[in-house]
């Protein structure tokens, strides 16, 4: 069933620079093939469940298997019948405020 997620996945207690952290999770994340796309607080994925789920899982395993404590933060659309809900729904908003003008 076709998944649309927001993760934000990041190290604890590591300072305060977190980029590196941080690149190495998008790495793994964009390595899955899934469709992704990154802003500055969380990354979209979509794809079925299972492969969505397992991307999260591998993306957080590659900090917390070098013994860094991590925080993960995801909120999940599933929405039987629908896909490619990453595009869609924000070109859904852009039509309406274009509309609006």
């Amino acid at each position: 069933m076709n998944t649309l997620i927001a993760v934000a996945i990041a190290p604890c207690g590591t300072g305060e620079e977190l980029s590196g952290e941080v690149a190495e999770v998008i790495r793994v994340i964009r390595e899955s093939g899934l469709p992704n796309r990154t802003n500055s607080m969380f990354t979209e994925i979509e794809g079925e469940w299972d492969e969505v789920m397992e991307t999260v899982k591998k993306a957080t395993f590659v900090l917390a298997e070098k013994g860094i404590r991590t925080e993960v933060v995801l909120k999940a659309d599933i929405r039987p019948g629908f896909s490619h809900m990453m595009q869609s729904k924000t070109e859904k908003v852009e039509r309406i405020l274009e509309a609006g003008r």
